[in-house]
């Protein structure tokens, strides 16, 4: 893996904002933006470290699956800060195998001569995973622009397509809605939700857009509706399912299990708890793509970082070392939900940049990649996007369709 430096495309924001990116910068508190998305540089893989990565990928989603079970079936709930009272609803949507659609692992490893011998996994980002446009549209075209007789590992856009063709006679109607917390247009949520929209009316569904707060629930008929009384069978929500299994409105799901299918399915609030960590250092102690982790404390660590259960972007991540101890802002997580202690691991750091992959699974298959960079040692909301290229020729459209259909 290397990181190269070059000349960013004329009139590259305007461009990027045309193919549906509008988050190409981030704004700073104290005023002005740094850029989000980045292409004065980019990240070269080879072949073999792509094929290492997927297979990492599968391997890990697959141990991932294993340790839900386990915890739902015999593990402690409250040791993942969720309610003991949903067990058997989470148990049930994973036993009657709920569709499930995408997810995100964050791994640390520099390739061949990053420093790190294998990808090591940081989290799973299971439920309400983004950077997906990105990773999925604008570094394709990106690379359609710039290196266009190149590859890239991307497979994201056909793969969700096909996921919602392969899903669509289990769902309960051809009928999907899509629901994102409120805010502006600009928001990734609403992109994330609204791009994942296209993806199913690609596939032939019909798809209703709305917002969480516009979601309904029918006393009568004890069915969740949208705003034109609309009876919900299947819903895409981009809300995180420890919030909806304490709050009122979203406990109707918890009480009437046969109301409406979610994606992602409600299992999938254990992968995406940081808790999970530890449990996959429980079931494959030693194993080489994960890190030791623990709940109740660093026990032998002596280099670790202390993470909210339920954090995301970084937020309240501690980070100790025999010399030195970081602790990072707190804006939405504070751990007061409990703390997971996995062993510390420095990222690749490429000419100052600290990079972390992105290595997403769609329907259970392999489907990508997408690199953040930061200036710290967190990645965090003010983190970079970089496209990359794997550094082979570029396959035709029928090599493409082909090894689709095979995988």
């Amino acid at each position: 893996m290397d990181r190269i430096a070059i000349e960013p495309r004329p009139d590259w924001k305007h461009l990027v904002e045309s193919q549906g990116m509008l988050y190409v910068t981030t704004r700073l508190d104290g005023g002005g933006e740094v850029p989000y998305w980045f292409e004065n540089a980019y990240y070269r893989f080879t072949l073999p470290e792509i094929d290492r990565l997927e297979q990492v990928t599968r391997e890990l989603h697959e141990m991932c699956v294993a340790a839900a079970r386990h915890v739902l079936e015999r593990g402690d709930l409250a040791a993942f800060a969720l309610p003991e009272d949903a067990r058997a609803y989470l148990l049930r949507t994973l036993d009657e195998d709920h569709p499930s659609l995408y997810g995100r692992f964050d791994l640390a490893w520099g390739g061949a001569t990053g420093g790190i011998a294998e990808p090591k996994l940081l989290e799973y980002n299971a439920d309400t995973p983004t950077t997906l446009i990105e990773a999925s549209m604008i570094q394709w075209f990106w690379l359609r622009d710039r290196f266009p007789d190149r590859d890239q590992w991307n497979s994201l856009h056909e793969r969700l397509v096909r996921a919602w063709q392969r899903m669509a006679p289990r769902l309960a109607s051809e009928v999907v809605h899509f629901a994102h917390v409120g805010g502006t247009d600009f928001d990734e949520e609403w992109l994330t939700a609204s791009y994942l929209r296209d993806t199913a009316t690609e596939a032939g569904l019909t798809t209703v857009g709305l917002e969480v707060a516009d979601i309904g629930w029918h006393d009568g008929a004890l069915r969740f509706v949208d705003l034109e009384d609309r009876v919900i069978d299947t819903m895409f929500v981009l809300y995180p399912w420890e919030d909806m299994l304490t709050d009122p409105f979203g406990r109707h799901a918890v009480d009437h299990p046969d109301t409406v299918r979610f994606l992602e399915p409600a299992w999938k609030a254990v992968l995406s708890n940081k808790a999970i960590l530890a449990t996959l250092w429980e079931l494959y102690p030693g194993h080489p793509n994960l890190l030791p982790a623990y709940l109740d404390s660093p026990r032998e660590l002596t280099s670790y970082v202390a993470k909210p259960l339920h954090g995301r972007e970084g937020d309240s991540v501690r980070i100790v070392t025999p010399d030195s101890e970081y602790v990072h802002p707190s804006v939405d997580y504070d751990g007061s939900e409990g703390w997971c202690f996995q062993e510390y691991v420095r990222l690749p750091n490429l000419d100052g940049n600290q990079v972390v992959l992105g290595s997403w699974i769609v329907d259970g298959k392999a489907a990508g990649l997408g690199v953040r960079e930061s200036d710290g040692p967190v990645t965090d909301f003010y983190a970079r996007f970089v496209p990359h290229i794997v550094d082979t020729p570029a396959p035709s459209e029928a090599e493409r369709t082909r090894w689709l259909e095979e995988d």
